[in-house]
């Protein structure tokens, strides 16, 4: 596909970037149905981070998946990728046939409510290449999502639906922040899938 053809969504981004938001990428049954199946399949597990000197475990639970056991490090949290589920492996055919990018790799995360949240940050781990695009697919409550540019901090924003998918080219990594703010008002949980390229090859 063609995501700069005339039908393509419009980029959010007004400089330094290229994002585009599909809102349907799954219909809303496909999306429920992946949705209960990601809760099944995938094997949960809670960060240990250190803050303020002392180790604590996250609210939210992520999980690791790619081909092959490759490392992957943030906040100091060094993870080896598990094989993949059925279900990643659909919904990054899926996620693939749309934005004719390849991925190895995924990082999930399952936000259990609006009170759970991510801080400002760049995916721009070392770890991944650096002109790899970034496809995140979203499962569950909608959420707000923000963009902030790291020298004019200028911000955009964007609600997130349920089977949507947000596709980040470079060099919007390089140049953007992003973060999940905490929503108090929504109860429900969220699953947030990033299919990312690892950098395997030496370069």
């Amino acid at each position: 596909m063609d995501l700069f053809a005339p039908t393509s969504p419009a980029n959010l981004l007004p400089c330094d970037g290229d994002s585009r938001y599909f809102e349907t990428l799954l219909g809303q049954g496909e999306a429920d149905d992946f949705y209960r199946r990601l809760h099944q399949e995938i094997d949960w597990q809670r960060d240990r981070v250190t803050l303020y000197g002392r180790d604590i475990l996250t609210k939210r639970a992520v999980a690791w998946h790619g081909d092959g056991p490759c490392a992957y490090t943030y906040s100091h949290n060094t993870k080896i990728a598990q094989p993949w589920t059925p279900a990643l492996v659909e919904l990054k055919a899926k996620v693939e046939a749309l934005s004719g990018d390849r991925f190895n790799c995924c990082l999930l995360n399952l936000y259990h409510s609006g009170e759970e949240g991510m801080a400002w940050h760049a995916d721009d781990e070392k770890e991944l290449h650096p002109n790899g695009a970034i496809a995140s697919v979203s499962l569950g409550e909608a959420r707000r999502f923000l963009f902030r540019h790291q020298q004019t901090k200028q911000k955009c924003e964007i609600e997130l639906a349920h089977g949507s998918l947000l596709l980040m080219r470079p060099p919007t990594q390089d140049h953007w922040h992003h973060s999940l703010p905490p929503m108090r008002r929504v109860k429900g949980a969220r699953i947030n899938l990033t299919f990312r390229s690892h950098a395997t090859e030496k370069r």
